[in-house]
């Protein structure tokens, strides 16, 4: 494996209106999670925050919208958001992540620069009903689907420590395999006292453990970059991610919950010996 780690960051530029009810998700309205909720993030913050991330060596920036799936109205957000990030920060990867998704749709957002899509599996399809009923596994796995006929990079992943089994995480990691994504984020459940599943936080041993199997899985050639639960999973351990098969890390903030300050985490990989990626095809 290459001692290269690849920096993305998340910009949640609509948040907190979901009416699903996947019972990992603070996002969802259902169960009142006080966190920040507004529709539509102005423009020129995405913009600064794109500028901010680039000057922290991301190569990656993903804009992330609440809700199952796109509508007009979140279409033409995301298109205006992302062709203003592209106009100021040419070097920057545009991810969108905005739910289930049709060819067409994704097709019209390449058209405005934006070059990955992330949609998530978030766990295996026998999993599934445990933590969502408002919508179908298969809708998920049909998303990512149409994310390669249209032309765009996939960005597909899930997360651990819901309660699923073991055999639910090969599943899911089967299933991210058969889809060939170029990255595969790998988050782990964060506690929240308004969400329904027991406020467990995965075993950092367990944790690596699932990396690796991921990494054996997926083969070298896949982006495993670890997002969600990275600080609160690892704390300052997580520099053994990378020694388990990571290659990838979010920086910044998430969604909904606080990440490590960038520097920090530039530290870290200087101290254990690990270059940060000038671009996505280095």
């Amino acid at each position: 494996m290459s001692k290269k780690v690849f920096l993305c960051a998340i910009s949640n530029i609509s948040s907190g209106h979901c009416l699903e009810d996947c019972k990992f998700c603070t996002q969802s309205v259902k169960y009142g999670a006080k966190i920040e909720r507004f529709y539509h993030k102005p423009i020129e913050e995405i913009v600064k925050e794109a500028k901010q991330a680039r000057e922290r060596q991301a190569v990656g920036f993903c804009l992330v919208t609440a809700g199952k799936g796109i509508n007009d109205k979140t279409l033409r957000f995301v298109c205006e958001a992302a062709e203003a990030v592209k106009k100021e920060v040419e070097e920057l990867n545009i991810i969108a992540c905005n739910g289930t998704a049709s060819e067409e749709q994704l097709r019209i957002l390449k058209d405005h620069g934006v070059s990955s899509y992330n949609h998530n599996l978030e766990t295996s399809q026998d999993f599934y009903p445990t933590i969502c009923t408002t919508h179908e596994w298969k809708e998920r796995y049909e998303t990512c689907e149409n994310v390669k006929k249209a032309g765009l990079k996939l960005c597909t992943g899930g997360i651990f420590g819901l309660g699923e089994t073991m055999d639910d995480r090969i599943s899911l990691l089967e299933s991210v395999k058969s889809l060939e994504p170029e990255s595969v984020p790998i988050n782990f459940f964060h506690p929240n006292d308004a969400l329904p599943l027991e406020g467990k936080i995965l075993p950092k041993e367990e944790a690596l453990e699932m990396i690796r199997i991921a990494r054996e899985i997926l083969g070298n050639s896949r982006r495993i970059m670890i997002a969600g639960g990275r600080e609160i999973t690892f704390g300052d351990e997580d520099y053994k991610i990378f020694e388990a098969g990571a290659n990838a890390i979010v920086i910044g903030n998430y969604l909904t919950t606080h990440g490590n300050d960038p520097l920090r985490d530039h530290k870290m990989l200087e101290t254990y010996g690990y270059e940060i990626a000038k671009n996505c095809n280095d």
